[in-house]
């Protein structure tokens, strides 16, 4: 059986060597991966880091990645990009919002190709889309634009649902953009809405059992890297209270959630690729205007709906991008 050490090995690239050696040996670039999951809830979006490497001339066996992932603790982020900035990698990947402020406050000379989801101007990461300036560039997934579509998948999902519950992350960056957007939405179709707010795992617990005791008919998570770095929770938590819930991500779908609708993380993390091989080919980070969503992705899990006595509509099943049975 493999353990975890080398699971995590393998997602590297680096399974055989120490990463020093492994850059002295091959002369080949180490580009540094920083995520605040774990690494078991991340290695397909590692492998799409690794499809755009590959698709601009940068297979396994010329570039190494050297990965940190916080296990769920954002707090563990500075000090891991510390490390990544002290190995003088050729590059830094930061995968969420919180990865990429790291790295920015760790160096000023390594070039950052984050991948976000929230607007990095508004934000700070970057002074503006078309000339980011400075070590840092990327790829946006921009989720706030696309909640009040959710919802409306989400009333077509599910139609009694008189009320819907927003959970949502008060600390997330996108948290009032995501407010106004709801409450725009719900203005316009008349839908009764409640908002929770949960900021630990703990929280979200109760969230999920307010919820139940609420009569709400269904529930939209929202935008925020700490939503996504409890989907198990999440998942297992609406199947206990029977809760159809929409996630942000078809990854969540694929462990067992019901419906998910935004921008494809794969194709993102694919594009981040692309442009850390054009660093690596002398372009100046800063150069690069940050890439914005292209492409939006409708999950929907059937056995979960069969599970919650959903009937899931024809017309929404032959929208979607993804039908897991």
């Amino acid at each position: 059986m493999m353990t975890r050490r080398e699971f995590v090995r393998l997602l590297s690239g680096a399974a055989a060597w120490p990463i020093t050696a492994l850059a002295q040996q091959s002369a080949i670039p180490v580009i540094g991966f920083l995520r605040p999951s774990r690494a078991e809830e991340a290695g397909q979006l590692v492998a799409a880091l690794r499809q755009g490497l590959r698709e601009s001339g940068y297979p396994s066996d010329k570039v190494a990645i050297e990965s940190r992932w916080a296990e769920g603790s954002q707090q563990q982020l500075p000090k891991l990009a510390a490390e990544l900035a002290a190995l003088k990698v050729s590059a830094i990947v930061g995968a969420s919002f919180a990865s990429a402020q790291a790295a920015k406050a760790a160096t000023t000379s390594i070039p950052i190709v984050f991948v976000i989801g929230v607007d990095p101007v508004s934000t700070g990461l970057v002074s503006s889309i078309n000339r980011p300036g400075g070590n840092i560039t990327g790829v946006s997934f921009y989720d706030v634009p696309v909640t009040g579509k959710r919802l409306m998948l989400l009333r077509e999902l599910v139609p009694k649902a008189e009320v819907i519950a927003i959970l949502q992350d008060p600390n997330a960056p996108g948290f009032e953009a995501e407010t106004r957007e709801i409450e725009s939405t719900v203005r316009s179709v008349e839908q009764k809405i409640i908002f929770i707010k949960a900021v630990s795992e703990q929280e979200i617990n109760t969230a999920f059992l307010t919820v139940a005791k609420s009569g709400a008919g269904a529930m939209l998570v929202g935008v925020g890297p700490f939503f996504s770095s409890r989907r198990s929770q999440m998942v297992g938590l609406a199947a206990l209270h029977a809760i159809p819930t929409s996630y942000l991500f078809s990854g969540i779908v694929a462990a067992g959630g019901l419906v998910s609708y935004g921008a494809s993380q794969t194709d993102a993390y694919r594009r981040a690729g692309i442009y850390v091989a054009r660093i690596l080919n002398g372009e100046r980070p800063g150069d690069l205007p940050v890439e914005l969503p292209t492409k939006f992705e409708l999950a929907i899990n059937l056995k979960t709906a069969k599970a919650l006595g959903l009937a899931v509509p024809p017309t929404l099943l032959a929208r979607a991008d993804e039908v897991i049975e």
